[in-house]
């Protein structure tokens, strides 16, 4: 039997029209990973009380996390797995840590702080395959959620398919759960998208056709037309990255079909008749 909601509760087909989303949150259908440049402990409170249930993993970005006063960074750390979040620094963190010969010291402190998230990237250095898979099963040794990156951070960085296809392969085999495709925080002219952000529609069909479980990448995309696209594109439960903070909760509304741009998302339902 049907339950009836209350006269304070949205009907079941409007929260979620598409019927993907609402009950399977948890299942790691569809991640969205927001990339936090510096949020208070406040904005970070609110933003997870507003937004928390949409979010499976928040990223600071870049090597912020050194710059934060310790005893804030633990709280924020606390607040985001106390409501399920995968929390890690950004990528180039352990980048930097490598070109330092401080990787030991890097791991030992990201458990110690309470990280329960890992990015292994190269966006910036050269990182050989060695290293690469070396990085990511220590990560899992750890009991950190490990995820990768591919692709360079240089403007003009291309994606090559056969090589993010290799690097896929390899990282998953390693044990990463996700392998993300690089498109900065900016999303122009770089990976998959030019100097207006448009995505090179050939190199993505390629992709996803010689990646063997392309459910398994996450696709940074920081603008919404690069959401929408992708959306269309892959569909409701493609993992999308670099997202803002302030835009979870519309990318969420549009992996649902509650907002225009993908309103087709929606399920279909009997025609509306007005009862006077």
């Amino acid at each position: 039997m049907m339950r009836m909601a209350t006269a304070d509760e949205w009907h079941h087909l409007l929260q979620d029209p598409g019927g993907q989303r609402a009950t399977n949150r948890r299942s790691r259908m569809g991640q969205t990973m927001v990339i936090d440049k510096g949020m208070g402990l406040y904005s970070f409170s609110d933003f997870i009380q507003m937004a928390g249930t949409h979010v499976d993993i928040v990223k600071l970005a870049f090597g912020t996390s050194v710059l934060y006063p310790t005893d804030l960074l633990r709280k924020k750390l606390m607040a985001a797995k106390e409501n399920g979040l995968i929390i890690m620094p950004g990528g180039t963190l352990l980048e930097a840590a490598i070109k330092q010969q401080a990787v030991r010291s890097f791991l030992d402190t990201v458990c110690s702080l309470g990280f329960n998230g890992l990015e292994v990237s190269d966006g910036t250095i050269e990182l050989d395959r060695k290293q690469r898979t070396s990085l990511i099963k220590e990560g899992i040794e750890r009991g950190l959620y490990v995820v990768t990156e591919y692709g360079k951070k240089a403007s003009g960085s291309m994606i090559d398919p056969e090589e993010l296809a290799f690097t896929a392969e390899c990282d998953f085999e390693a044990g990463s759960r996700l392998v993300t495709v690089e498109a900065r925080e900016s999303g122009v002219n770089v990976g998959l998208f030019d100097a207006e952000g448009k995505c090179d529609e050939g190199t993505l069909e390629k992709v996803l056709r010689k990646v063997s479980d392309s459910s398994r990448l996450m696709w940074e995309a920081p603008l919404k037309q690069q959401q929408v696209y992708m959306l269309q594109q892959i569909g409701a439960n493609a993992h999308l990255g670099n997202i803002a903070p302030t835009d979870v909760l519309s990318l969420e509304a549009m992996r649902r079909g509650l907002r225009s741009d993908t309103f087709e998302f929606g399920s279909s339902s009997e025609p509306y008749f007005y009862m006077i």
